[in-house]
């Protein structure tokens, strides 16, 4: 398997989850996610990726500085709605390390024990990306991601109306992803630039 190896760079995500303990999936229920595990489930590698794990990276470790974060224990609140711009590409994202669901997640063992449900939510009442709040705890931080410090190489525009008209060459397709990731390595690059936390919740 061949991807741009500045993935494996990129700090993983530490997490906790008894449900995975009671079941046995994991010993003690400690497993990490990387970015590339999240970009396999995704498809593909982008800035909108990018910053949903980004901000469950950034978030997950203020409101949990000396431990792993708890999977179940965390709530998510969107300002936009499940339908709206590239929120439900965002919720997958951060759904997939923090176990938080709307109403589709797990249900529960034994009448709820370890339910992932309702702990995801959208149209909030919130001027930020994204609230994360620890459920045991009551505490939230707000995070704002912005990409938009971070141009995208001027040559991809161009390259990308040939690919829309069939006209781009293997060569000229090869370097569109070639930047197109060179930009995605950027914005990790530059986390402070893309991503703002605010903890007036802590």
């Amino acid at each position: 398997m061949r991807y741009p190896k500045f993935f494996d760079s990129i700090e993983t995500i530490k997490v906790k989850d008894e449900l995975s303990n009671t079941l046995g999936a994991f010993e003690e229920g400690e497993y990490e996610f990387s970015y590339l595990d999240v970009v396999k489930a995704a498809g593909h590698s982008c800035p909108t990726v990018a910053g949903a794990y980004l901000m469950s990276l950034e978030a997950l470790k203020v409101l949990y500085p000396e431990q792993r974060a708890m999977r179940g224990d965390i709530k998510v609140e969107f300002a936009e709605a499940l339908e709206e711009g590239v929120a439900g590409v965002i919720a997958n994202v951060i759904s997939q390390i923090t176990g938080a669901t709307d109403k589709s997640g797990f249900k529960g063992l034994a009448g709820g024990m370890f339910a992932r449900h309702s702990l995801m939510f959208f149209q909030a009442d919130i001027s930020s990306s994204a609230r994360f709040t620890r459920v045991s705890t009551g505490q939230f931080v707000d995070v704002i991601y912005n990409p938009s410090p971070i141009s995208p190489d001027p040559k991809m525009a161009e390259i990308m109306k040939k690919m829309g008209q069939n006209f781009a060459t293997s060569q000229e397709a090869k370097e569109f992803s070639r930047l197109w990731q060179e930009r995605v390595e950027r914005i990790f690059l530059n986390t402070k630039k893309v991503l703002h936390i605010d903890t007036l919740g802590m």
